[in-house]
């Protein structure tokens, strides 16, 4: 047998070692009733790491298929592996290592500024992975009433200002149906990252400060960003009925462009007035 070969049994009994030692809470998923597995299942491994379950299963079956490195770190933050271990990993992969830190928090420049503020009176803003909001042009702060940056340094994040709302004071006219889709999006994003700080902890203190971010969060739905028709209200303007369109930004990966198209043209003379009260002189 060849250096490969053998690693291939090692590799599945690794991964079979690893999974059964995460629990389903330590991902933020309900434990479940009748569980015969001591850790999480591998449809539950392959779900938050992005991957189909099939290939997923192949692996960890010591199967000869190839394996990325994006995929290789996707599935290492799942299973919650320390450096050693995923390192480790790597190796009975036969993927070649590098040490990688958890990424550093994206903004976006002076150009991606440029840019949205070129689509005015266009609300948009760019947002990454978790919805923090990294720039924005003045339609849309004028719709969602976002600073720029929190009182605290941080930045702001969309999800955070809607779940945390009065109802009355949520700019969504729909929420039940808008929430739901955005906590599937971010779910999907998760796979990706879990395990890292930042995002354990930006979901466990939403969690705590909002029962149904908790709930929705709960349910395991994932869903990608894309086209979507929403609607909004506005205290000074009144209803606004538009389209949702994401474009992903070469050099910031996990980051997206999210413009609002107006749907009619009552919604583009109401969105026309918002960009006034941002800017009078118009």
């Amino acid at each position: 047998m060849g250096t490969t070969q053998r690693r291939r049994p090692e590799l599945a009994a690794f991964l079979r070692s690893r999974r059964a030692r995460v629990t389903p809470q330590d991902v933020g998923m309900p434990p479940g009733l009748r569980r015969r597995t001591p850790g999480l299942r591998r449809e539950e491994v392959a779900q938050l790491s992005g991957v189909g379950v099939t290939w997923y299963t192949w692996l960890e079956q010591g199967r000869p298929i190839n394996a990325s490195a994006q995929v290789l770190d996707a599935v290492a933050r799942t299973l919650r592996l320390d450096p050693p271990e995923r390192e480790h990993l790597y190796h009975l992969a036969d993927v070649p290592y590098s040490a990688v830190p958890e990424a550093a928090a994206q903004t976006a420049g002076p150009e991606i500024q440029g840019i949205i503020d070129a689509l005015e009176p266009r609300p948009a803003v760019v947002y990454n992975a978790r919805y923090d909001i990294l720039a924005a042009n003045d339609v849309y702060r004028a719709l969602f009433d976002v600073p720029l940056i929190q009182r605290s340094g941080r930045l702001p994040n969309a999800l955070w200002g809607l779940f945390t709302a009065e109802e009355e004071d949520c700019p969504l006219m729909f929420r039940e149906r808008e929430l739901p889709a955005m906590v599937a999006t971010l779910r999907a994003a998760y796979g990706l990252h879990a395990g890292e700080p930042s995002w354990e902890g930006f979901i466990r203190k939403l969690s705590a400060a909002s029962p149904l971010f908790a709930r929705l969060w709960e349910s395991g739905d994932v869903a990608e960003p894309g086209r979507q028709v929403k609607g909004f209200r506005h205290a000074a303007v009144g209803e606004l009925r538009m389209t949702s369109v994401s474009l992903s930004i070469h050099g910031m990966p996990e980051c997206r462009i999210v413009v609002y198209t107006p749907g009619d043209e009552e919604t583009a003379r109401r969105t026309a007035r918002l960009m006034e009260m941002k800017n009078p002189a118009l």
